[in-house]
Parts: C-alpha cells; structure tokens; sequence
C-alpha cells in the first residue's frame, strides 16, 4: 500500500502513554486496532512536540521506570512521524481556546491535525463537544469508539 493510500493518524497523547510504561484505563480494545493496522501496514502514526509535553509532564508526577521511559521514547521517535503544528494551526488554536475550551494541547493537537490534513485520534469527548458546539469542523476526528467499530 502507498503512503497516499495510508491512513495517517495523528495520536493523542492517551495512545502514546502507554509505550512509555504508563497504564490507560480501558484502551487496550483501541491498541489492538491500532497494532493490527499497523501490522498491515495501513496507517502512519503522527505525534507532535505538544505530545510529548503533555506525556512527560504526566509521567513526572508518577513514579516512573528511567529504562522504560527511555525505550519508549526511542521507540516513539523511530516508529512515528513527527509533525508541527502549522501557523494557521497556532492561531486556530489561540481562537478557540479564547472561545472557553482550557486545554491549549488538545486545541493544538486539534488544529495540527486540521492543517496538516491528519486524522486525530481522540477519546476526549469533551473536546468534540465543545468543536461541535462553536461549528468548527470534525471530519478530521476519529473517536476511539468509532475506531474501534470501523476496523476491528
């Protein structure tokens, strides 16, 4: 399969925790989906810096295992594309937060997934709530239940 034919998904950061030694609640279903594409080699898998923010700011309140940590970043780095919100992305993200919704990651993962044409992977419903309710556009949103449904 071609790289244009690919789905490219850009993870928020719940997806990615777990490579680096953190437990997620009731996402093991999604996991499996995501390794199953993967092993068919029908989907990129995209972070950004914001992820990585968002990840160890976490994990640097947690009790945390160094080698892990450092294994899964590396692994993050080799097997994911690294991307960058764009500066349409930026200011997108400044207007809605303006507009009420208080996490700026989430906002950046959101407009980087937009302006660089990616899929988003969330499970934050709240975010897509709130999209919804001001008429920002959603087609770019994959929600962890509808992955599921769709290609399990």
């Amino acid at each position: 399969m071609n790289s244009s034919a690919k789905l490219r998904i850009l993870l928020d950061s719940t997806y990615i925790l777990p490579i680096l030694g953190v437990e997620v609640e009731g996402i093991d279903e999604a996991l499996e989906v995501l390794r199953r594409l993967r092993r068919k080699e029908d989907v990129m898998f995209y972070y950004t810096e914001f992820n990585m923010l968002e990840i160890l700011g976490k994990i640097s309140r947690m009790d945390y295992e160094g080698a892990r940590v450092s294994l899964g970043l590396s692994l993050v780095e080799k097997e994911f594309i690294l991307i960058g919100p764009t500066v349409e992305g930026y200011l997108k993200a400044l207007g809605l937060r303006k507009e009420g919704y208080k996490d700026l990651i989430d906002l950046l993962l959101y407009t980087t997934s937009l302006t660089r044409d990616l899929v988003f992977l969330t499970r934050d419903y709240p975010l897509i709530e709130f999209l919804e309710a001001v008429g920002e556009r959603s087609e770019n949103l994959l929600y962890e239940r509808d992955l599921i449904a769709r290609y399990k």
